[in-house]
């Protein structure tokens, strides 16, 4: 982003975002502020008040634990949920390696911090645990609504 206007900035990006909406190159869930941040080449707050402004104007919506989606599009659910159903799909079973925090955040496009506390809240469910080495293994698989109680 051009930076002749400090205060300007964050109408731009605001405004970029906007037209990637409008022109379908972003229909669901927005990039993470992190990678928001480094394809503008500006700060947290800047991209924090880009958002602002484009939830006041009723193009985006933040839901918690899951980022930013363009209104009435996607999935809604609690991230614990969506990667429960990781769990669920049939993708894995019992001793099989579970994702890695990177593999999820890119997976759900969701922050290091939600993902921390997805797996965090799988691990107090006995989904999932630590496995041999450094990595998490899946323990258990879910058999009901074990997600419901975050």
């Amino acid at each position: 982003m051009p930076q002749a206007s400090p205060r300007g900035t964050y109408l731009q990006v605001s405004e970029s975002l906007r037209q990637k909406i409008e022109a379908g190159e972003i229909t669901e869930a927005l990039p993470s502020q992190a990678a928001l941040m480094g394809a503008y080449d500006v700060s947290r707050s800047t991209i924090e008040r880009a958002l602002a402004a484009l939830k006041a104007d009723g193009v985006i919506e933040s839901v918690q634990g899951a980022g930013w989606f363009v209104v009435g599009t996607g999935d809604r659910r609690p991230l614990v949920e969506r990667v429960t159903d990781l769990l669920r799909g049939g993708e894995v079973k019992v001793g099989d390696r579970f994702p890695t925090e990177r593999e999820l955040c890119e997976r759900f496009g969701a922050s290091r911090t939600a993902v921390r506390s997805a797996i965090a809240q799988m691990e107090g469910q006995g989904l999932i645990g630590k496995g041999a080495g450094r990595g998490r293994e899946v323990l258990t698989l879910p058999t009901g609504r074990e997600t419901q109680t975050a």
